[in-house]
């Protein structure tokens, strides 16, 4: 059956929650009381649902034990947890790769234990000393993918395809999360990277707003809805205003409601919508009261953008996942 504006699962992204406790040790090591207490906030801003964002706490290093308190906690808050995402552990980081698919392997066995659906993967890195002085990180060039080296591509796409394996035999799906300067990093070479690997659970987190923010030009934002969203299984929904000086080679963007922004997600929605897509959505939103933007951007999307009824048209389902088969590139 179709989801609906009224049932459809949005999780809120935990991006404003820290990883280190106010008193010394972290969310890692915390008693499980702080974990029910980051969810019982999150439940009285609104939100069903979380997506076990990893910089606030890392599934894929808890004991069995651990994830089991981490299940009882969001029982006991009354949240559901269907969703994790994988930041900053890159598969084919020249330092850390077999370390991070390990890592990632481990979050997929745990995401499993706690009933999650999806895991979220991508191919960026962790901030340079130099983006973790701004305030706004994405102003300043971080790590690039060496995106002529065929012969790291095929790397990704083959650990990438482990990944997807894996989850599989767990009934999991994989989604990889598009990101400026990466593999991933326009609609076209994500896309190319999903068709690549070529596995029916394995699909696309067209985080749109990851490549509208940058400071400097970027590609026609509906051309990249009409690329990516045929591909998506699980999707990072936010918004920013962008102000443009061509001429003067001046660009600007800071975070704003999804409304509000430069991305029409009425557009984005219903293209993505037309292909199919009844993926999961993560509302996250950068700065300030991170939390209450995000629960603005769901009551944005229940109750103007996603549909109100099951009468709308979706596109072929796939047989794994009820997810749909886009068309290739041409």
């Amino acid at each position: 059956m179709p989801y609906t504006a009224d049932n459809w699962p949005i999780t809120a992204a935990l991006l404003q929650f820290p990883h280190e406790l106010p008193g010394g040790g972290t969310m890692q090591d915390a008693d499980p009381q702080h974990w029910v207490d980051v969810f019982r906030e999150v439940r009285d801003a609104g939100f069903r649902d979380v997506d076990l964002f990893d910089g606030w706490l890392r599934p894929g290093d808890l004991s069995a034990t651990r994830l089991d308190e981490l299940a009882a906690a969001t029982q006991e808050a009354g949240v559901g947890a269907p969703a994790i995402s994988a930041i900053r552990r890159s598969v084919i980081d020249a330092e850390h790769a077999d370390e991070n698919l390990a890592y990632s392997h481990r979050t997929l066995e745990a995401a499993a234990r706690l009933g999650c659906e999806v895991v979220s993967f991508g191919l960026h890195q962790p901030l340079t000393a130099e983006q973790q002085k701004q305030l706004w990180f994405w102003t300043v060039e971080g790590h690039k993918d060496p995106l002529g080296d065929d012969e790291v591509r095929r790397t990704a796409v083959s650990r990438l395809r482990e990944l997807g394996q894996h989850a599989a035999e767990l009934g999991l799906l994989v989604s990889l999360e598009m990101y400026e300067d990466t593999f991933l990093g326009t609609g076209e070479s994500a896309v190319r990277m999903v068709q690549d690997i070529d596995l029916p659970n394995v699909g696309l987190n067209p985080d749109l707003g990851n490549l509208v923010r940058l400071h400097r030009p970027i590609e026609d934002i509906h051309e990249l809805i009409r690329t990516t969203m045929p591909y998506a299984n699980y999707w990072h929904v936010k918004n920013y205003l962008r102000d443009e000086n061509v001429a003067g080679g001046l660009y600007a963007t800071m975070p704003a409601p999804l409304e509000t922004g430069v991305i029409s997600y009425r557009e984005a929605v219903r293209v993505a919508l037309a292909h199919g897509f009844q993926g999961i959505i993560c509302a996250e939103h950068y700065g300030g009261d991170g939390l209450s933007v995000s629960a603005t951007n769901q009551e944005f999307l229940r109750r103007r953008i996603l549909p109100q009824t099951e009468d709308y048209a979706l596109g072929t389902p796939l047989v794994a996942q009820g997810r749909q088969t886009p068309t290739p590139l041409s």
